[in-house]
């Protein structure tokens, strides 16, 4: 994976999908972490955007269904702190479909994945409840509301535990 520590400060590239689905967004989260973020996780060197994000999938739900990767919506470079560990991350957010018949889009439960032996939580989230979600970066909250018709640059900086 594409992560580093540099200057007392981690550099991560990051890829993530957006999947809506009847006014509803995916989101996922580690299960220990207090906060919510678009399914995803970090390019392994050597591998485009778009082969990451549908590896990502592949290996991190449980049924193994397989992800369509659309447009790209937002390049985005994203400070924050995590675990006390200053973070700037290079990423890139896709449109993301699955298979019309697949589980993850029962919105009545929490779907679990696995990351490197951490268990993921994947919840759908009501488009209109994004301003009172931990989610993160905090530019999605209101964005994923419109998305946009050409990709665009966004900068967002904010502090998280």
């Amino acid at each position: 994976m594409i992560s580093f520590d540099i200057q007392r400060m981690r550099f991560n590239y990051r890829v993530a999908g957006v999947c809506v689905d009847n006014g509803h967004v995916l989101l996922h989260k580690f299960i220990e972490d207090d906060f919510w973020a678009l399914p995803g996780g970090r390019v392994e060197i050597g591998e485009t955007s778009e082969e990451a994000l549908s590896r990502e999938m592949r290996e991190e739900l449980s049924d193994g269904v397989s992800a369509q990767v659309g447009r790209l919506l937002w390049i985005a470079e994203n400070f924050f702190t995590y675990n006390g560990i200053p973070g700037h991350e290079l990423g890139l957010y896709y449109l993301l479909s699955f298979p019309p018949d697949a589980a993850i889009y029962d919105k009545t439960r929490t779907h679990e994945g696995i990351e490197q032996h951490v268990r993921l939580l994947y919840r759908w989230f009501p488009l209109a409840t994004l301003d009172d979600t931990p989610l993160y970066p905090v530019f999605l909250r209101t964005r994923l509301r419109a998305l946009p018709a050409a990709p665009q640059h966004i900068v967002d900086s904010v502090s998280r535990s």
